[in-house]
C-alpha cells in the first residue's frame, strides 16, 4: 500500500484501489534559463510517475508551459522581439534540459496558447456563476465570493492581503487577493479575440483550463514546488471548483521543498542563482538527480559545491563497487542465501518508497548492503555477485540512477601495464612512481586477485 502526504489534509493518506491514476505537474513559464529548484521539482516528479508505472499503474502525467505571461513580455521587451519568438526559444532550452537531466516521465506538454479557446470558455463560466467581475483591466476573481479559499494552504482570505507571489496589482479590485482571468488587450502586446473581450489569459486559469480538458473538472493528483502552493494553487481551487460546481478540484495535492544556496535563497543580486545549464557545465547529470533523491521530496535542499562534490564522490564510489562485482571470481560462499539476504533488504527499499517515496531511507538500504560486501567484494563468489550486482542495478534504475562503467583512455592502460610489469620483477620503487603517475592524471589503481583495477578519481 502505497502512501503519500497529501498538502490538503496535512496527513499521510493512502492512493486510491485504482489503475489508472492523472497527474498534473506546474511547468514552466518560458522567459528565461530554469534553476536548480525548478529542476529539484522536475526530477522529483519524474521519479514519480516512473515509480507508479513500476508498480503497475497507468499514469498519464500532464505538464502545463506558460508560455505567455507578464514575465515574458516583459522580457521580450528588454530583448527587442516578440514575445512569441522569446517563449519559443525557452521552450526548447527547456526541453533540451530535461533531456540531459533525464526527465522522460512526461506523457503530455501542453503550452498555454494552444488553449485560448478552453481559457476564455472557463472564464465565460465564472462570469455567468457570478464569482468574476470587470474593470478596465481586465476580469477577476472575486475570492469573497469562494468560501474555501485558503483550504490548501491554511490562509484565510483577510490573509491574502499579504500575497506578493505574482498577485496582481490593480488598483480597481475589490479584494486584494483577487486575481486576475483575462486580460484586456494593450497596444504591442500579444491577444486574442474571444467572447470574454481581446486580450489574454490570466496566470491561474491556464492550469485549470488545461487540466479540465485533458482530466475533467476533477483528477487524482496536482503536484508542484511548495512556492506554488499561495496563492496559485489556492486560485486554481477555487476556479475550477466555483466553475463546474465539483468538489474536490483534485484528490491528492503533493509540493517538493525549496532549494536554498548555502542556507540563502537564491537569487541573482546574490550571485548564487544557479541555472541548470551552469549546474550542468560542471557536474554530470546524474548528480543533480542523486542531490534531489538524497533528500526527501519535501524536505528543503540546501545547495553547495560541497554537497554536489559528495554526492560525485558518492556516485563514483557506487559505480566502482558495480565495476568490481562485474569482475568478482572468489570462492567465498555466503553464510546466509545471498537470496534471501537481497529478499530482505529488498523489503526495506520497497517499505520505504511506500512510504511517501522515502528516497532517502530507500538509498540507505542500498548502502546498508553495499557495506556488507564492499570488503570482501574479490572473494565472492561469480554468481552471487551477478546477482548482486543485478538487485542494486535495478534500484538504481527505479531511482533514475544509471551508472555506465567508463571507458579508460589507452594511454592510462599502457600505464597500468608498465606499472604491473614493474610490480611482477619486484621493482617496486618504478611501480610506485608508475602508480604516482597514473594518479596524476586522474585515475586509481588497485591491486586485486583478477589483477589491476582502474577508476577514476572522483
Amino acid at each position: 500500500m502505497i502512501k503519500i502526504y497529501n498538502t490538503i489534509s496535512g496527513q499521510k493518506e493512502s492512493l486510491p484501489e485504482q489503475k489508472k491514476f492523472r497527474l498534473f505537474v506546474c511547468g514552466p513559464t518560458v522567459y528565461d534559463y530554469l534553476h536548480i529548484g525548478n529542476a529539484r521539482t522536475y526530477l522529483f516528479f519524474d521519479f514519480f510517475a516512473k515509480y507508479l508505472r513500476d508498480q503497475g499503474f497507468d499514469v498519464f502525467y500532464l505538464q502545463n508551459i506558460t508560455d505567455i505571461d507578464d514575465k515574458i513580455i516583459r522580457r521580450a521587451a528588454e530583448h527587442g522581439i516578440p514575445p512569441a519568438r522569446l517563449a519559443e526559444e525557452f521552450t526548447q532550452i527547456y526541453f533540451e534540459d530535461m533531456k540531459a537531466l533525464g526527465v522522460t516521465a512526461v506523457t503530455k506538454y501542453a503550452p498555454a496558447t494552444s488553449f485560448i479557446s478552453q481559457i476564455a470558455a472557463q472564464v465565460e463560466r465564472l462570469i455567468e456563476r457570478g464569482y468574476a467581475y470587470k474593470i478596465d483591466d481586465g476580469w477577476y476573481f472575486d475570492v469573497s465570493k469562494f468560501p474555501d479559499y485558503g483550504k490548501l494552504s491554511h490562509r484565510t482570505t483577510a490573509q491574502a492581503e499579504d500575497g506578493v507571489s505574482r498577485i496582481d496589482d490593480a488598483i480597481a479590485k475589490r479584494n486584494k487577493g483577487d486575481f486576475c482571468l483575462w486580460k484586456f488587450s494593450k497596444v504591442g502586446e500579444p491577444s486574442w479575440d474571444s467572447q470574454v473581450g481581446s486580450g489574454r489569459p490570466g496566470w491561474h486559469i491556464e492550469d485549470t483550463a488545461i487540466s479540465e480538458y485533458y482530466f475533467g473538472p476533477q483528477y487524482d493528483i496536482h503536484g508542484a514546488g511548495i512556492d506554488l502552493k499561495f496563492p496559485h494553487h489556492e486560485a486554481e481551487i477555487a476556479q475550477q471548483e466555483s466553475a463546474s460546481g465539483k468538489k474536490p478540484f483534485v484528490r491528492l495535492w503533493m509540493h517538493t521543498g525549496h532549494v536554498l544556496v548555502e542556507s540563502k535563497k537564491m537569487s541573482k543580486s546574490l550571485g548564487n542563482f544557479v541555472t541548470i545549464r551552469d549546474f550542468l557545465a560542471e557536474y554530470d547529470p546524474q548528480i543533480l538527480r542523486w542531490i534531489s533523491l538524497t533528500h526527501h521530496y519535501r524536505s528543503p535542499i540546501d545547495f553547495s559545491r560541497t554537497l554536489a562534490d559528495q554526492s560525485k564522490t558518492t556516485l563514483n564510489t557506487l559505480g566502482s563497487f558495480l565495476a568490481k562485482l562485474g569482475r568478482a571470481d572468489g570462492t567465498m560462499a555466503q553464510k546466509d542465501s545471498l537470496k534471501e539476504t537481497i529478499k530482505t533488504f529488498s523489503l526495506k527499499f520497497d517499505e520505504a518508497l511506500a512510504d511517501d517515496l522515502n528516497t532517502p531511507l530507500a538509498i540507505a538500504s542500498l548502502f546498508e548492503l553495499t557495506a556488507r560486501f564492499q570488503p570482501i567484494v574479490w572473494q565472492i563468489k561469480k554468481s552471487d555477485a551477478k546477482l548482486l550486482a543485478k538487485y542494486l542495478t535495478e534500484c538504481l534504475e527505479l531511482l533514475g540512477v544509471t551508472l555506465r562503467e567508463p571507458e579508460i583512455p589507452a594511454a592510462v592502460m599502457k600505464m597500468a601495464k608498465e606499472r604491473e610489469a614493474f610490480r611482477s620483477s619486484k621493482q617496486f620503487v618504478q611501480s610506485d612512481a608508475m602508480r604516482d603517475k597514473i594518479s596524476s592524471v586522474g585515475y586509481e589503481i588497485e591491486d586485486t586477485p583478477q589483477g589491476p583495477f582502474l577508476w577514476p578519481k572522483a
